[in-house]
């Protein structure tokens, strides 16, 4: 028996993709393709090719900076490092020097009636009941009574010998009417100040001696210069003299003395 053909609704897959590939095509044919954008695509390409450039350059310019540099600073010599100067200290003005302080005050010394005191120089000083007895290095001698009526024991004061050459001065004298007496000061034309010592007999009696010597001055002469002043302070004050040569510089020296306290208690001139 002899099979029939297939008929049309029995086709098999070759045909089925056959007929459905006729009706894609049929269906492309009917549908109008838009047209293709060529200057914007042109336009986009050329902006990509400029930021492409751009980049490059940069690229180019930084790695030729960092080439620089690195060039520089292995070319250029190592700085040294300045050590740091220590701060310079401000001078400040020197203080001024304080005032000096007087001198402390030196009680009289008490001697024997009769007693030598060797007073420098190559003079002495003795006390007696009578009053100041005293010699220099030439054989000079002298004395100064304090009973003899010249003297008034009641009030303070001072009497004043003094003897000098090109050599110095030799200065002595009597103090009376104080039985506070703790200092003698000299003090010359030229403002300089000389301590004297003073001496006096035991029992505290209201009269001593001092002496002190000084150096020489410019305008004292060659010769000896010798003189004597009294003076005496209290209520009021009275100055005489009796032998006084003014030969010499030792007029204008002053003499001050002074109480246990500081307190002046009689000055000359």
């Amino acid at each position: 028996m002899t099979p029939e053909p297939p008929t049309r609704t029995e086709a098999g897959p070759d045909e089925a993709e056959r007929r459905l590939r006729a009706a894609l095509a049929e269906a492309a044919h009917e549908v109008a393709p838009a047209p293709v954008p060529l200057a914007a695509i042109a336009r986009e390409g050329r902006t990509r090719r400029r930021r492409r450039a751009t980049a490059l350059a940069s690229g180019c310019a930084l790695a030729v900076a960092a080439v620089t540099l690195t060039l520089v600073q292995g070319l250029s010599p190592a700085r040294q490092s300045v050590p740091a100067r220590p701060p310079v200290p401000v001078q400040q003005p020197p203080a001024p020097s304080p005032p000096s302080p007087p001198a402390p005050p030196r009680p009289p010394r008490t001697v024997a009636p009769g007693e030598r005191v060797a007073a420098g120089g190559g003079w002495t000083v003795w006390l007696t009941d009578d009053g100041k007895h005293w010699s220099g290095p030439d054989g000079y001698e002298n004395s100064r009574s304090v009973t003899d009526g010249n003297v008034d024991t009641d009030r303070p004061g001072i009497t004043h010998q003094a003897q000098g050459d090109a050599r110095g001065t030799f200065h002595s004298g009597l103090y009376y009417g104080t039985t506070d007496a703790a200092r003698m000061e000299i003090t010359g034309a030229n403002g300089r100040k000389t301590t004297a010592t003073l001496l006096r007999l035991p029992g505290e009696p209201a009269w001593g001696v001092w002496y002190a010597s000084t150096p020489p001055t410019p305008t004292t002469s060659p010769g000896t210069t010798t003189g004597t002043t009294d003076s005496g302070t209290g209520a009021g004050t009275t100055t005489s003299s009796d032998n006084t040569d003014t030969t010499g510089t030792w007029p204008e020296d002053r003499v001050t003395l002074y109480d246990t306290t500081g307190r002046i208690i009689a000055t000359l001139p």
